[in-house]
């Protein structure tokens, strides 16, 4: 039976739900195969990926191995300015010393020129004489006694426990000194008789019942008994009680001098015109360097550190002014300048104390040794010279150094920053788009509609 077209003019057999057949149809529908058509497009990009990020390593490893290269340089330049400046430090007090034993030599020369119309210079038989014109001193009572019994006055009651007098106990090397030293003192200080104990400090005095000096014992009956009537206090100090240095000594010094730290100004420098300190300038007797205290202290440690602490000697009284940021307990000069103590100026015209210091017995220093001294100092002063030079060329190293590391540092931060950006950046592009395709599970094939 004849059966009409359809609308569309097509075959009614020719239709069908099921997709078209790719048998023998060129224009059909074409499945396409991932699997196969993106396989060398994966394995480009993922080398491509590879490479990046083997550069980005590369280039992070040269940047730290940089940093830690200049990073050791900076602990070598240091540790150069470290031992260079040990070394300086070492000839500062190479030429400190020298310069300490030149200026007590021009000071001697100064003070013998100035003593010419005094030929004898000051010896223990001349501070006796001093200290005997205070007749109604206790001092001058016990030097009365010593040149009256000799020996046999240190066995007495009275005085076996005594020392000395101040002005016996110490000596210096020349009068010009000595006159300063006795004059910071002054002359009360200068008479006081130094006891070890304080037993020897009640035995030079006694009271009675109602607690009044009882005149005939002690010095008081001393005095009275040879016709020189004690009048008016004096000073007596006990070393039992005074507080020792309790520092270093310098060492391999015969004098067993004390070791303080050498005085610097703010800037780090040696004060100009600085000789020493004054407790280290008086010589002691070797019967009174050791065990003079019951506990085994000398007086340069007791009584002299007690009397000039740390008393600073200057050539002129300029240096000394110049060096007041250094000084915190008194200074003294050789033309005469003297602080107190720290912001306390003593001025006028020098007081010339009637008791000094004796001078040590010693040979006239040879003219060739002070050359040697001279010549010294001179070769201390060019190594430092050179020192200098290469803390300067040290110092220029080590800033060039940090400031290489320091934008080595910045461009390896910088770096880290920009690669932590690209790999955000990255995993924002590589997540997958939505597609038009649709995906059959069952053949794995992709179709195109």
């Amino acid at each position: 039976m004849f059966q009409p077209p359809t609308p569309t003019g097509i075959n009614k057999h020719s239709l069908h739900t099921n997709p078209l057949s790719i048998q023998g149809a060129s224009s059909a529908l074409v499945p396409v195969d991932l699997n196969e058509g993106t396989v060398d497009a994966k394995e480009s990009v993922q080398n491509g990926e590879m490479l990046q990020v083997q550069s980005i390593f590369r280039h992070s490893q040269k940047l730290e191995d940089d940093l830690r290269m200049l990073g050791t340089k900076i602990k070598q330049h240091e540790n150069n300015l470290y031992h260079l400046n040990s070394e300086k430090n070492k000839l500062d007090d190479s030429i400190l010393h020298l310069q300490v034993t030149i200026g007590k030599s021009e000071s001697s020369s100064k003070a013998t020129i100035g003593d010419m119309d005094n030929p004898n210079p000051t010896n223990d038989e001349e501070v006796n004489k001093q200290i005997l014109q205070h007749e109604k001193s206790a001092a001058g009572i016990l030097c009365q006694l010593k040149i009256r019994h000799g020996a046999q006055a240190s066995h007495l009651t009275l005085t076996k426990d005594v020392v000395g007098i101040v002005a016996t106990l110490g000596k210096v090397e020349d009068d010009n000194l000595s006159r300063l030293f006795s004059e910071y003192l002054g002359v009360e200080t200068m008479l006081a008789i130094v006891c070890k104990t304080y037993e020897g400090v009640k035995a030079l005095e006694m009271y009675d019942m109602e607690g009044c000096i009882n005149k005939s014992c002690g010095l008081h009956g001393l005095g009275a008994s040879i016709g020189r009537a004690l009048d008016g206090r004096f000073l007596v100090i006990c070393l039992e009680y005074l507080r020792p240095y309790a520092g270093n000594y310098v060492v391999n010094d015969a004098q067993r001098k004390l070791d303080f730290l050498i005085p610097r100004l703010p800037n780090g420098e040696l004060p100009s015109g600085f000789l020493g300190f004054a407790v280290n300038m008086i010589n002691l007797d070797s019967s009174n360097l050791f065990c003079v205290t019951p506990s085994g202290y000398g007086l340069r440690e007791t009584l002299f550190y007690n009397l000039f602490s740390r008393l600073q000697v200057y050539k002129t009284r300029a240096e000394m002014i110049q060096a007041l940021p250094c000084i915190s307990e008194g200074a003294l000069s050789l033309d005469g300048g003297m602080v107190r103590s720290c912001g306390v100026f003593s001025l006028g015209n020098r007081e010339d104390v009637d008791v000094r210091f004796p001078r040590p017995e010693r040979s006239m220093r040879l003219d060739n040794h002070h050359i040697e001294i001279e010549r010294q100092l001179k070769d201390v002063k060019w190594k430092k010279e050179k020192i200098m030079e290469e803390l300067k060329r040290e110092q220029i190293l080590l800033d060039t150094t940090r400031f290489n590391y320091n934008k080595k540092k910045a461009d390896y931060l910088k770096f880290l920053a920009q690669s932590s950006s690209d790999a955000t950046q990255f995993l924002e592009d590589r997540r997958p788009p939505l597609s038009p395709f649709f995906l059959s599970s069952s053949l794995g094939n992709l179709w195109i509609v």
